[in-house]
């Protein structure tokens, strides 16, 4: 019961200054590290601070699940990269 409070403490308090401080910082520092497809504009603000919201929260009350998912997507994905080149380097374009 008290991980689910401090969640919901956690959460709300991302929520609200994400949201608070859209113009300032959040929006910005988004567009620095999103692709151009994906960037945010005055409709997304919400979008993005509830998942702001829910990672930072998550991350706060449980940091090595956060920690062990990370590193699982991002051996997928080498894995995935790597299959990829194979493929390329395989494939016959004549």
């Amino acid at each position: 019961m008290t991980e689910i409070v401090i969640w919901l403490i956690a959460f709300a308090l991302i929520l609200f200054f994400s949201i608070k401080l859209w113009e300032a910082t959040v929006s910005a520092a988004l567009n620095k590290v999103v692709p151009r497809v994906i960037k945010s504009d005055d409709g997304n603000r919400w979008v993005w601070s509830v998942a702001l919201a829910v990672l930072g929260a998550t991350t706060l009350v449980r940091p090595i699940d956060m920690l062990l998912t990370l590193i699982v997507i991002a051996l997928l994905g080498f894995v995935a990269w790597k299959l990829v080149c194979w493929a390329m380097g395989r494939a016959n374009f004549h």
